[in-house]
């Protein structure tokens, strides 16, 4: 009645999530958090140079 769909290969990505410790995966979010403020905070400046420049 129900097909089941084959099983994939595991990612590392998969296999960070279930298996690192709390306090690995806390400080990789606060990195990825970080260098994403980062990129934003330079596109933000960069969207005001434009407009200032007009």
């Amino acid at each position: 009645m129900f097909s089941r769909q084959p099983k994939v290969a595991s990612t590392a990505f998969a296999d960070f999530i279930r298996n690192a410790s709390s306090k690995k995966k806390k400080r990789v979010y606060a990195k990825v958090l970080e260098g994403a403020s980062e990129r934003q905070r330079k596109q933000i400046e960069q969207a005001q140079q434009t407009s200032s420049a007009c």
